[in-house]
């Protein structure tokens, strides 16, 4: 197939069924996989973070991914190496002479490559600091903690990262950079599933993850010496089964809490989508409610329609 775009972006939110449609649309055709998740750039963090790596050990074909395992929990990771990182991979997918396709939920880090934004690394704030250095230990931990629900930052018991985590996510959300680049030329697919549909999914999903290793994943980091302050910032997941894990919550009040959390993410993860949108981004929405083969099949059909309207 000749190609109108350089790249196909599949997006939505947790437990839409993203991962398992980009690595059938990347075997369809010819393509590699890019993630755009703020925590699958973590090594040994699999369950929790939702990797899936078994969608792209399909019959007969090894679909390749790029921008999951690359750094150590508890090591410092941004939107701008991120961007930085997803640019060495598309150019490389590209000069392979194969098809990227960008698959996630994480709004900023779409929104970084979809936008054209070229990010500049993150400057020392010295007014920002000189007020954080006014605040507790504490006080730090909540101010980051409302300022990014996902923060996949460093070790809290150490000041000096926690205060720059927090310049990091300031300066993040305030999404300064060059958007005089031209944005991505991607076809952007976005998964949409019912309301309780979602709900469901989600539900079962979480049931699943406890079944099949959550609490031992959680267990084994703690062992080797990541902090339960450290696994507080990588999400819900790491943070709640934490807490039971240590003994500070029972297991029906951490699964009720995850539960409605993670629902509350999905919705905030949709909310992010919708602003794209508003700001100008095509997203050709799917129906999360058929199958994957019938999936593919529209995805298939809709590139071929979009090359012969060139």
């Amino acid at each position: 197939m000749s190609r109108r775009h350089d790249m196909i972006t599949i997006l939505g939110p947790t437990a839409s069924g993203k991962t398992a449609l980009a690595a059938a649309v990347a075997e369809r055709h010819h393509g590699e996989v890019i993630s755009a998740d703020s925590r699958q750039v973590y090594r040994r963090m699999d369950i929790g973070t939702g990797k899936d790596l078994q969608e792209y050990r399909r019959p007969g074909a090894q679909i390749a991914y790029h921008l999951i395992d690359i750094v150590e929990p508890g090591e410092e990771f941004n939107v701008f190496e991120y961007q930085r990182l997803f640019l060495v991979a598309y150019e490389a997918v590209r000069a392979r002479g194969k098809l990227p396709v960008l698959c996630g939920g994480s709004g900023l880090y779409l929104d970084a490559v979809l936008s054209g934004y070229r990010l500049a690394e993150v400057p020392r704030d010295d007014r920002l600091r000189s007020e954080l250095n006014e605040l507790s230990d504490n006080e730090l931990t909540l101010r980051l903690r409302g300022l990014r629900e996902l923060h996949n930052t460093s070790d809290t018991s150490d000041r000096e990262r926690l205060i720059r985590a927090i310049e990091i996510a300031e300066h993040d959300q305030r999404g300064e950079g060059d958007a005089s680049a031209p944005p991505m030329d991607s076809r952007v697919y976005g998964i949409r599933w019912d309301r309780q549909a979602l709900r469901n999914r989600i539900s079962e999903r979480l049931r699943h993850r406890l079944e099949h290793g959550l609490v031992e994943e959680i267990k084994s980091l703690l062992e080797e010496g990541v902090s339960p302050q450290q696994l507080d910032f990588y999400g819900l997941e790491y943070r709640l089964v934490t807490r039971y894990v240590v003994g500070d919550m029972a297991r029906n009040d951490m699964i009720q809490k995850l539960a409605t959390g993670i629902h509350q993410f999905a919705k905030r993860q949709e909310t992010w989508f919708r602003r794209m949108q508003r700001r100008g981004l095509e997203v050709h929405w799917l129906d999360g409610a058929l199958s994957h083969q019938a999936l593919l099949e529209e995805i298939s059909t809709d590139l071929v329609s979009a090359e012969g309207a060139r």
